[in-house]
C-alpha cells in the first residue's frame, strides 16, 4: 500500500516496519520512497498529492502524438501552444496519470536546448501535485531547495506550477501543481 508522502532517496538496508514503512520504487532509474508525510515543526504546512504527469521531449510532436493514439491506442489530446512556456504541449491520458509531449515553440524554448542534446527526446520532467504551493514553495526556500523561478506561474493545467532545480533534487526536473 502507498502513502501519499514525501518523496526521499531510498536508502539499503532493513526497511522499518509499521506506520513509517518505506515502499521503493524505480523510475526511469532513479530510486525513490513514498513515506507517510508528516509536518516539520516550525515548517509550513503542505503535503505531496498524485502524480500529475511525466514530460517527455519528443523532436516531432505529429509522430509521437500518432504512436500514443495509433499504435498503443490512448485517449490523445489535440496540440496546444504554450507560447508563454515556450512549447506546444500534447496530453496522453492513461486513466492513472498523463504523459505531457513537449515539443519547442520559438528559438528560446527550453525543450529545443534539451533536444539538442537529447536528439531522439526522452524524459524532461515529472509533475507532482501539492495540496498548497505557496507554502510549498516557502518551505522549501527554507529548506534551501532551488527553484527555477522566483514565484509559481500559471502551468499548461491553468493552475499555479513552479520548476524545482534539478540538482537540488537527485538529478530530476521536478514540477510542483496546484492540485
Amino acid at each position: 500500500m502507498f502513502h501519499q508522502g514525501v518523496l526521499a532517496p531510498t536508502v539499503s538496508g532493513p526497511q522499518p516496519s509499521g506506520e513509517g514503512l518505506q515502499t521503493g520504487i524505480s523510475a526511469l532509474g532513479v530510486i525513490i520512497s513514498l513515506q507517510s508525510s508528516r509536518p516539520v515543526a516550525g515548517a509550513a504546512v503542505w503535503a505531496l498529492g498524485r502524480l500529475n504527469h511525466v514530460a517527455v521531449a519528443v523532436p516531432d510532436l505529429e509522430k509521437a502524438r500518432a504512436f500514443y493514439r495509433d499504435v498503443l491506442g490512448a485517449r490523445v489530446s489535440e496540440v496546444s501552444p504554450l507560447p508563454e512556456h515556450g512549447v506546444s504541449v500534447v496530453f496522453v491520458d492513461l486513466g492513472n496519470t498523463k504523459l505531457e509531449l513537449l515539443h519547442p515553440l520559438g528559438k528560446d524554448s527550453p525543450i529545443a536546448g534539451f533536444l539538442q542534446k537529447n536528439k531522439a527526446g526522452g524524459m524532461h520532467h515529472v509533475c507532482i501535485e501539492v495540496d498548497d504551493i505557496n507554502a510549498a514553495v516557502m518551505d522549501l526556500k527554507e529548506k534551501k531547495i532551488r527553484s527555477l523561478s522566483d514565484e509559481a506561474k500559471i502551468g499548461a493545467h491553468g493552475k499555479p506550477v513552479i520548476f524545482l532545480h534539478p540538482k537540488d533534487c537527485g538529478g530530476v526536473l521536478v514540477e510542483l501543481e496546484q492540485a
